[in-house]
């Protein structure tokens, strides 16, 4: 076994950060990238050190409901920020040269902090605001001579007008800084530079800084509570912080309701039937944010209004604020990826008039499945989330894979719902799917037993974790193996095909959350401890990303979600089984004796999940309430919790 580790750039800190500390660093010049968000704004902070030394920082801020024309997936408002809104600073009448960096700090917001030649240090603090449509930077200016110094601040006012569908943005970077400042020794002077865009005609927003900043704070220790990571393990604990806050503040106020956008410079106030409806949607409940339950039910509201009786495809995406859609890869397997989504959602929110709501909308996707079965009993689509950036045949095993997990919980949402008729139905097809999928996806692939992801496929797939996702074990042996071959394992996690340097992160955490389920608890946590440590305190920091070499590994959100579900779904072995009921079924690695998800939000409910290790098995407890469940069994048991009534 061989997990490839890395050589850490970064390093775990206290009050919830990493750090990274340039003078010890022998790997200069680098520089990265990081991705922040509100409900109005995004910002892709470009940040690094070059070969002199001197300080890259450039921010790409984005404005979602800003759109352009055309009124496409990517038309929301972009513009590149660099030195020319930088202010310059002069001392005793003389300028102060290049800032020189020397440590960086992610905890939430990013920290820059700088020195120059004439002893001012520099302090940079980046983070967008919660609420409205700008990007903050607070400066802090530190005197680290023994005398007093005289600071001048250059003004700013640097104004750039853009045409969109709403007329004429306007789009401002201001600072209110104070154009001179005498600094004794030891002494600080702060200020914020404020970017901010709007519609002409829109009232000019007065912003504090410092509200902002406290608004910021007060976001990040809020997504923080919730879900609380504890392991032995302080790389997972704190990549899972990040991975929350990631998934969370991708959500925009557009004017379709909150919308979780997947970002990266290209994705905003649209929804996607894989990113929103399956990967981040079924993660939300567990976190209980008001926002990130707001913007999922947004989602499978808005796909519920193209369900007609025709049964004519639903689109991939539905997008610029929810006025527009995107169909062009044709049918990927949306219907099964809604329904596996909405099913996992609505169980584990644990609403009955959710439940009821969203019921119409998973059975409609089920039909359509079902009506896109082939004579060999597997689901017919064009393509799959990848569209069509591998080859999928006409069937491939990601859809019929879902619509098979689908099948699976939305039999236990009929019996929640007293549709025992519609229970027994689902059941029932989901058995006949299990056998078509063994019957026409088994195989023998590169010498491992397995899948082939499609008729004709002769090499791995990192999509043959999927199975195992839904519960299909009849191949788990094999695809274990393959999937941390090296064939498929790379330094990266799963190459998207063996023999290709592709690779997307979304089947790699995918991957990880099916070995998991599948048992295999040693191999998966010692590659899961790799790869986490590579994203986390590696070159490209700190959370999931989305493929390479497509898209330069952007901080894409829902990501982090599926990184998230690695451990609900695969680590601890949640799965609903009613609205307020599921069962566990944790892998405590051997290298831990305990492990607690504490405050979670699912099935109604706010409690926490003990696992502890207890002679030759497992203790499993669960607090809800004031009142403690709890129940000894064997590693790899499944145990079932029905969680009593609140309050």
């Amino acid at each position: 076994m061989n997990a490839i580790q890395t050589v850490d750039r970064w390093t775990l800190n206290n009050q919830h950060r990493i750090s990274w500390d340039i003078q010890k660093d022998p790997s200069l010049p680098h520089e990265d990238h990081i991705e922040m968000s509100g409900k109005r704004v995004s910002m892709i902070v470009h940040y690094g050190v070059d070969r002199q030394g001197e300080l890259v920082l450039k921010r790409g801020v984005i404005w979602p409901m800003l759109r352009t024309i055309p009124n496409d997936t990517h038309a929301s408002l972009i513009q590149e920020y660099g030195a020319e809104i930088m202010p310059a600073f002069a001392i005793n009448g003389e300028r102060v040269p290049a800032e020189k960096p020397y440590e960086v700090t992610f905890n939430g917001m990013l920290a820059i902090k700088s020195r120059t030649a004439n002893n001012l240090r520099i302090e940079h603090l980046l983070f967008p605001s919660t609420e409205y449509g700008a990007a903050m930077e607070k400066y802090t200016l530190v005197n680290d001579s023994q005398q007093p110094m005289t600071v001048e601040i250059s003004p700013l006012a640097h104004t750039l007008t853009r045409r969109g569908i709403y007329g004429i943005y306007l789009l401002e970077a201001v600072h209110d800084a104070p154009s001179q400042a005498t600094l004794l020794p030891n002494e600080a002077l702060s200020f914020y530079l404020t970017i901010s865009g709007r519609k002409l005609l829109e009232a000019v927003q007065v912003y504090s800084g410092q509200e902002e900043e406290e608004k910021r704070e007060g976001f990040v220790s809020r997504i923080r509570s919730a879900l609380q990571l504890e392991t032995p393990d302080p790389v997972l604990n704190r990549m899972f912080d990040f991975a929350k806050l990631r998934a969370s503040e991708s959500i925009f106020a557009t004017k379709g309701g909150l919308m979780h956008g997947p970002g990266g410079g290209s994705y905003y106030a649209a929804i996607w039937a894989n990113d929103q409806a399956e990967y981040v949607g079924p993660f939300f409940p567990y976190l209980g944010d008001p926002a990130g339950i707001e913007a999922s039910l947004n989602c499978y509201r808005l796909y519920r209004t193209f369900m007609g009786p025709d049964y004519s495809r639903i689109p991939s995406s539905i997008i610029a604020e929810g006025v527009d859609i995107w169909e062009g890869a044709g049918d990927r397997g949306d219907a099964a990826m809604y329904a596996y989504g909405a099913s996992l959602f609505t169980l584990a929110q644990g609403d009955l008039v959710i439940a009821k709501e969203l019921w119409p909308a998973i059975q409609w996707c089920l039909e359509y499945c079902k009506r896109m079965l082939t004579s060999e009993g597997v689901v017919a689509s064009d393509s799959d989330e990848l569209e069509g950036r591998f080859p999928t045949g006409h069937a491939n095993l990601s859809t019929s894979s879902l619509y098979y997990g689908a099948l699976c919980a939305a039999s236990k949402l009929a019996r929640s719902l007293s549709e025992e008729a519609m229970e027994v139905k689902y059941s029932t097809e989901a058995k006949q799917l299990r056998e078509a999928i063994e019957r026409y996806f088994g195989a023998t692939v590169d010498g491992y037993e397995t899948y082939r992801y499609y008729e004709g496929n002769v090499t791995l797939r990192s999509w043959i974790c999927l199975p195992l996702t839904m519960g299909i074990m009849d191949r788990k042996e094999g695809t274990v193996r393959a999937l941390y071959s090296p064939n498929l394992w790379t330094i990266d996690g799963l190459a998207t095909q063996s023999g290709d340097k592709t690779f997307w992160d979304r089947s790699t955490l995918y991957g990880f959350q099916a070995t998991f389920m599948a048992g295999e608890a040693e191999q998966s946590h010692q590659y899961l401890k790799a790869y986490s440590r590579r994203r986390l305190l590696g070159d490209h920091v700190p959370y999931a990303v989305e493929a390479f070499p497509e898209g330069n590994q952007r901080h894409l959100s829902a990501e982090s979600a599926l990184y998230c579900r690695i451990f609900t779904e695969g680590v601890f072995g949640i799965k609903p089984t009613g609205l307020n009921s599921f069962t566990c079924a944790p892998q405590l690695p051997a290298e831990w004796n305990n492990m607690t998800l504490r405050s979670i939000q699912a099935f109604g409910r706010s409690f926490d999940l003990h696992v502890t290790r207890v002679h030759n098995g497992l203790r499993i407890q669960v607090e809800v309430n004031g009142v403690q469940l709890s129940y000894e069994c064997l590693a790899g048991d499944k145990v079932e919790f029905v969680l009593p009534a609140g309050d």
